[in-house]
């Protein structure tokens, strides 16, 4: 391609071949606005050809379109108002299903208000890319160029809702408003507050809303700076992505240089976001909708993993069962009080940490989260359902809605992770989402939704042998007897790394001995692959410690034995072995757990 000069003939011909305007751009060392406003100049624009879904058999009740550069159109808009969602893209670790089930839900949530639905998605392996789901569908990829090439065409557009695809649809919304497209729910304004790091500090400075201590950086000497200055350990990420990818927990420059030096987007508008990463605290994730006037809190779920693991990952409860009632209603009211003061139309995720009885917000993501469909299954409220309905321009108040506390039984979401077909990827959790998939029990105790979980995970729940533990220092209090004795009174017998052992042994639990893997043969490497163990429990704090369990847990992950790297998560462990134990677990149906579902007033 010619730098010196862009002709019509060249530009349509590389459109053709497939090339977008971004492409163009960066190879001609210009703007994609610039080549964007060439090709209008000069009316090259796409057509959308139609894919015949009934294979001319009868007339398809829903046009299924992709676009060309070429002459005839297949597109006809009608005179309905129309709204547009945008999907989630290509499935990845952290936009995966789970927004596919927000799009879904509300295109049927849209098309019961009376609006002709039209839904964009480039993933074939979608139920919103069904060819049944929508009024009509575009099969193109989610940039501001297909998005905009799309409305051009289409007459009578209401707007367009970025909220229920996850990150990748957010992140153009700016551009997509930029252009005179309107996007209905939360602005793309106060989208970016909510995501620019510095904007949301002082947003909650203003709430008086407490929060670790942040900052952001550029380059590594900044961050450095701000580390230090902070005080390690500090969390490390990129603006705007998806699943926590490339998020890393640092503890000293060395490793903030590093961080720096793995290919990651930075620049003015996608700095590096630096928390205090506050160790040993209890995560809690909320799902609300606010209306601008309202807020309903569909969901608090407290995790059982301590923070540093991503929300994707840990294992959540619903409702919460162990939070002091004054950090409850904290969490209640922080939530109402951030929804508000972003003007949130729609869905919006808080993720609090409670640290020594002190509520930290640690971000705010006015969109559909991931537990969304975990919350909605568990309660029975159809979440998505109603903030499509809201966003539309109804208001909460014309709906009955039940309090997710007054439920009567407890859901529990547990994750599934893919380590057994990728030998050798690091499979240890912290803050990028390793999972990719979940499950989840219910029962009227936690004990049981607990074992549920657990044996829909695939893996098998022991009930006899031995458990093998290994605690950090911060560890050996009286939690950890509590919880260990759990698994003697179960019939497991112990074993321990010398110092844990020690520990055990002192405090009145008979504790066998081994080996760390570079203290000597047997190790408990060895003891795991002779089927000594049956339940691995390695706590880590620290790096060294992080990375020094590696070689157990990958052991213990080839042999399917269950690995545990928090107190907490131990304790939930037993308490499912406990019930399993029993024999007494109920099986019903969602509909017997919640009879009483969601009636909107008017219906």
């Amino acid at each position: 391609m010619n730098k010196k000069k862009l002709t019509k003939e060249v530009l349509l011909k590389a459109k053709r071949f497939g090339f977008s305007d971004k492409q163009i751009a960066h190879m001609l060392g210009t703007s994609e606005k610039r080549i964007r406003k060439f090709r209008e100049t000069h009316d090259i624009y796409p057509v959308y050809k139609t894919v015949d879904t009934c294979a001319a058999e009868f007339e398809a009740s829903t046009p299924y379109h992709y676009s060309a550069y070429e002459k005839f159109n297949e597109s006809i808009t009608s005179d309905r108002e129309k709204i547009i969602i945008l999907g989630g893209g290509p499935n990845r670790i952290g936009q995966g299903i789970e927004f596919d089930y927000c799009c879904v839900r509300c295109v049927k949530s849209l098309r019961e208000e009376g609006y002709e639905t039209i839904m964009i998605n480039c993933n074939p392996e979608t139920v919103s890319t069904d060819y049944d789901i929508t009024d009509k569908l575009y099969f193109e990829p989610l940039t501001p160029e297909d998005v905009l090439n799309i409305a051009r065409i289409e007459k009578k557009i209401k707007g367009i809702i970025v909220s229920f695809g996850g990150q990748t649809p957010l992140k153009i919304s700016k551009e997509l408003e930029k252009n005179g497209l309107k996007i209905l729910g939360t602005s793309s304004e106060n989208i970016d507050v909510a995501e620019d790091r510095k904007k949301f500090g002082k947003l909650l400075d203003k709430l008086r809303i407490p929060k670790p201590e942040y900052g952001t950086a550029l380059d590594y000497d900044s961050a450095k700076k701000i580390a230090n200055k902070i005080g390690y350990p500090v969390l490390l990420r990129p603006s705007y992505v998806l699943g926590g990818r490339a998020m890393r927990i640092v503890y000293d420059d060395t490793q903030v240089r590093k961080f720096f030096e793995e290919d990651i987007e930075i620049s003015k508008d996608y700095p590096v976001l630096i928390d205090k990463f506050l160790e040993e605290a209890r995560e809690i994730d909320v799902d609300a909708i606010c209306d601008g006037e309202d807020v309903y809190i569909a969901g608090i779920m407290q995790h059982i993993e301590e923070a540093g693991i991503h929300s994707g990952d840990s294992t959540s409860i619903l409702p919460p069962i162990s939070i002091n009632p004054k950090n409850l209603k904290q969490i209640k009211d922080y939530t109402r009080m951030i929804a508000l003061e972003l003007n949130v139309i729609g869905l919006i995720n808080i993720q609090f940490a409670v640290k020594e009885k002190i509520v930290y917000v640690l971000e705010a993501n006015p969109r559909a989260s991931r537990t969304v469909p975990f919350v909605s299954k568990t309660t029975g409220v159809p979440v998505v359902k109603i903030a499509a309905k809201v966003i539309a321009g109804r208001k909460l108040k014309e709906f009955k809605l039940k309090n997710f506390e007054d439920i009567g039984y407890i859901g529990v979401k547990e994750s599934i992770f893919p380590f057994q077909k990728f030998p050798k990827v690091k499979m240890f959790l912290g803050p990028e989402m390793r999972s990719t998939g979940e499950v989840m029990g219910i029962a009227t105790t936690f004990g049981e939704a607990m074992a549920k979980a657990q044996e829909s995970t695939g893996s098998p729940v022991p009930t006899s042998g031995n458990v093998f533990i290994s605690v950090n220092e911060n560890d050996k209090r009286k939690k950890t007897v509590d919880i260990i004795r759990k698994y003697v009174e179960l019939g497991f017998g112990v074993i321990a790394t010398t110092g844990t052992a020690k520990f055990l042994n002192d405090n009145g639990i008979s504790a066998e001995p081994v080996f760390k893997v570079n203290e000597g043969r047997p190790n408990v490497v060895d003891r795991i692959k002779n089927g000594d163990i049956k339940v691995v429990v390695n706590t880590p704090l620290g790096f060294e410690s992080r990375f020094d369990e590696y070689a157990i847990g990958w052991t213990a992950v080839q042999y399917k034995i269950p690995f545990i790297t928090t107190l907490s998560a131990a304790s939930s462990f037993a308490e499912g072995i406990a019930m399993i134990k029993k024999g007494k677990s109920e099986v019903r149906s969602l509909q017997e757990y919640y009879r009483n579902d969601f009636e909107s007033k008017d219906e």
